[in-house]
């Protein structure tokens, strides 16, 4: 009989991991992958066109639950998700990732008895005023198995008093997305259709301590600004950024253009074909050091330690002083990277064999 394990996605980032496990579980006839999309993200732009374009299944469940605060969004979704892992009866539970969805997925999992495993695990960037280092530091403490992309983490769950036999290296799930679908991505027209020079940069803007705090942000925009005068820069702006801004009534500078959220193909199009990007994103970080692309990171500080020592990625931090300083330096030292170990586009077979192992060993069997 196969064994049934539930995989929980919710969010954008979410889908770009989920989408090789997906594919990796469902061609191995001793499990039952049963995706449920808690609904975190949920208009077409930000779930609808990521599940096209990375040709992930329909969710066997929907949780539907929504925007909202932190705590109203978590509680939420561990309240709808309870009665599904109930009526699935699911042996293990796999969360990927830091967001909401990761973190209620776990506790709900946890408290059930059902056992847990977290991809990308052991990220931390030491700042618990992210909501998404709460979620990490949590999800990680309750999980059975974690799974590591780089080895950044493993040094962190083991500070952290997690077993060395309970941590396995697999790579990155989302480099598996990006390898998989670049060509067809590069075959977008993304760049014609909105009217693009040849050189331009790519702008992502979300986190809180970023577009909620007006000081801060106003800092980022003029160094935005004075960027913008060099190189045109594009910003598709995600929805939650875009209401903040109308509500604080932030006045946008001239130099950027900005569109709706765009699919993951004509979004890793434009990461791939661009001079430059600038983000506060994790998940951006990964891709443009595999791209070998230069990206800027408008925080002070990373969980993903190997972009920056390996790969493309500068720590620019939210002053306009320190953000064209390392524009400047990004300039006249400019780095080509190297692919991080493991991210090879092998993530999602390397997980299937640690999950066979962990459920599917004589020693779990008669337990």
């Amino acid at each position: 009989m196969a064994v049934s394990l539930a995989l929980i996605a919710g969010a954008r980032p979410n889908f770009m991991k989920i989408a090789p496990l997906v594919h990796a579980l469902s061609g191995d006839a001793d499990f039952d992958p049963i995706l449920v999309h808690t609904g975190q993200h949920y208009d077409d732009n930000m779930s609808g066109q990521f599940f096209r374009d990375l040709d992930i299944p329909p969710p066997r469940y929907h949780l539907e639950v929504g925007s909202g605060s932190h705590a109203q969004q978590t509680a939420e979704i561990m309240k709808r998700l309870e009665p599904v892992l109930l009526e699935t009866r699911a042996a293990g539970l796999i969360v990927v990732g830091d967001v909401n969805s990761t973190v209620a997925g776990a506790l709900v999992a946890a408290k059930l008895g059902i056992k847990v495993v977290h991809v990308e695990a052991g990220l931390r960037s030491f700042d618990r005023s992210m909501p998404e280092e709460i979620n990490r530091i949590v999800t990680d403490s309750i999980s059975d198995l974690l799974l590591i992309t780089e080895e950044s983490g493993r040094a962190n769950l083991l500070r952290e008093g997690i077993a060395a036999e309970r941590i396995h290296a697999v790579g990155n799930l989302m480099i598996d997305s990006l390898k998989k679908n670049l060509a067809r991505a590069l075959e977008s027209d993304v760049v014609e259709r909105l009217q693009l020079p040849q050189r331009y940069g790519l702008v992502t803007l979300h986190r809180p301590a970023n577009v909620d705090d007006s000081r801060q942000l106003g800092e980022i925009l003029g160094a935005l600004e004075a960027i913008g005068g060099e190189v045109p820069l594009i910003w598709p702006m995600h929805p939650r950024t875009k209401a903040r801004i109308e509500s604080n009534g932030v006045r946008l500078p001239n130099q950027l253009r900005f569109t709706d959220p765009l699919g993951y193909l004509d979004f890793l199009c434009l990461q791939a074909k661009s001079a430059v990007v600038l983000t506060d994103s994790g998940g951006i970080q990964e891709e443009t050091t595999v791209l070998g692309v230069p990206c800027l990171t408008l925080r002070d500080n990373t969980e993903r330690p190997v972009t920056v020592e390996h790969g493309t990625n500068r720590l620019a931090g939210t002053k306009k002083q320190t953000i064209l300083a390392a524009w400047e330096n990004c300039k006249t030292n400019p780095r080509t990277g190297l692919q991080p170990p493991l991210w090879d586009g092998q993530a999602g077979l390397r997980c299937r064999a640690v999950l066979r192992q962990f459920f599917l060993s004589d020693a779990v069997r008669t337990s």
